[in-house]
C-alpha cells in the first residue's frame, strides 16, 4: 500500500537534450504550469534523470517552486557515476549545482554500460504515476520512455503539445 501510494504522489520527467532556443521561454512556462497543477493534485515527488536540456530545466524548476510548495521534493535518478564524462565544464558545474540541491540522489548503475540510460528511464517511470515530457519526435530515448510510460499506464503530459491541465 505504501509503495503504490508513493508512486501516485510521484511525477517523472523525460525530454530532449536540445531545446530550441526560441522556444525555451514557452517550454519553461508550460513546465512550471504543469508542475504547479500536479502539486495541487497531490504530487509531491519529482524525479529527473540528470541529463542536459529538459531534465536540467525540470530540476531547476522544481528547485525554484519548492520554496513555496511545502513537501515538494526533487529526486535525481542518475544512470551512472560517470554521467558527465565528455560534458563541457559549464554543463558539469550546472549538473553539480542541481545535484547538490536535490532531496535525494539515486544511481541505477555504478559505471556506464550499454542500456544504463534505459534502465534509469524505466526506474523513473516505474516509480511514478505521472510523466511530464517534452517530446517532438518519435525516435530516441525520450520517445522510448514516453511509450514505456504509456504501456505502464502512467499519465503522460507532453508540454510540446497544446495540453489542457
Amino acid at each position: 500500500m505504501e509503495i503504490a501510494n508513493k508512486r501516485m504522489q510521484t511525477c517523472c520527467f523525460t525530454g530532449h537534450r536540445h531545446l530550441p532556443p526560441e522556444e525555451q521561454a514557452e517550454i519553461a512556462s508550460r513546465l512550471e504550469c504543469v508542475i504547479s497543477a500536479q502539486y495541487q493534485k497531490g504530487i509531491r515527488y519529482y524525479g529527473a534523470g540528470g541529463a542536459l536540456g529538459f531534465d536540467a530545466l525540470a530540476a531547476r524548476t522544481v528547485i525554484r517552486l519548492r520554496e513555496n510548495c511545502p513537501g515538494m521534493k526533487l529526486i535525481l535518478v542518475l544512470p551512472c557515476l560517470t554521467q558527465t564524462r565528455g560534458w563541457r565544464s559549464e554543463d558539469i558545474a550546472e549538473y553539480e549545482r542541481i545535484k547538490a540541491q536535490a532531496d535525494k540522489v539515486v544511481y541505477t548503475a555504478q559505471q556506464y554500460t550499454p542500456g544504463c540510460m534505459h534502465r534509469r528511464n524505466r526506474h523513473l517511470v516505474d516509480n511514478s504515476g505521472v510523466c511530464v515530457c517534452y517530446l517532438t519526435k518519435n525516435s530516441g530515448g525520450t520517445a522510448y520512455t514516453v511509450n514505456y510510460a504509456k504501456k505502464q499506464g502512467v499519465n503522460v503530459f507532453n508540454i510540446a503539445e497544446n495540453i489542457k491541465l
